[in-house]
């Protein structure tokens, strides 16, 4: 079976982020490019972290516009290839069925509730339910509108499982080993319970990549032992 982790490329290096492809091949299933290594090293950039080992790719670009301009953008990428390519839920069902038609290839994957919102921040940018009410709800019109995997909370994931078909992909970052400190994610659970209450991908940065200070090798056996306990090895 392959790997549930999404290993999120956060680094302005692009000579680490090839080690970290090149170090854990064998335990992570998917790597994340993010807007920012997107910004900095464009194309170029995944085709030279493709000319090392090809890999699947999920392209976090958080896509919010109105519908031609998602659209357009959703296109503009298609030839990299991405296996996953997130667009916020929020956009609406138009904007979603764009992305969705303008690549029908990719898994276009629409991003709930960010996992820094409380219920309070919530609140504050106008949503009138709870972190669980909001990002089922917007899942479910996700889902509708043609997207094929979801972001969210693990802590929503349960609660989304049950509301979507079964060949959606739930993807959950704000995943972390017990033994991992606290960031900037509010809402998490360990890579067992996420998996335990429904999620497909976990997507997992610090508590993996902190090990390239000690050492390649390092970094992969953090990954077999987020692995292990899964018994997906």
């Amino acid at each position: 079976m392959t790997s549930p982790i999404i290993l999120a490329l956060d680094t302005d290096d692009l000579d680490i982020a090839k080690s970290w492809i090149e170090s854990t091949r064998d335990a992570v299933g998917v790597y994340k490019i993010g807007l920012e290594f997107f910004l900095k090293f464009g194309r170029e950039g995944i085709a030279s972290l493709r000319a090392a080992g090809d890999f699947q790719m999920f392209l976090d670009l958080k896509l919010h516009d109105i519908p031609n301009t998602v659209a357009g953008a959703t296109a503009s990428v298609a030839d990299l290839a991405p296996k996953f390519l997130t667009v916020h839920a929020s956009g609406g069902r138009k904007m979603i069925s764009a992305a969705a038609l303008s690549a029908p290839d990719i898994s276009i994957t629409a991003v709930t509730i960010l996992t820094s919102l409380s219920d309070v921040d919530l609140r504050d940018v106008g949503f009138a339910g709870s972190n669980v009410e909001s990002a089922v709800r917007l899942a479910k019109l996700a889902v509708e509108s043609g997207a094929r995997s979801i972001v969210c909370s693990p802590l929503e994931v349960a609660a989304i499982r049950a509301q979507v078909p079964p060949q959606i992909l739930l993807i959950t970052p704000g995943v972390r080993p017990a033994e991992s400190s606290a960031d900037d994610q509010m809402r998490t659970m360990t890579p067992m319970e996420a998996i335990n209450a429904g999620a497909n991908f976990l997507v997992i940065g610090r508590p993996i990549t902190s090990h390239w200070s000690i050492s390649g090798a390092a970094m992969r056996e953090a990954a077999l032992r987020i692995l292990e306990p899964l018994e997906l090895r």
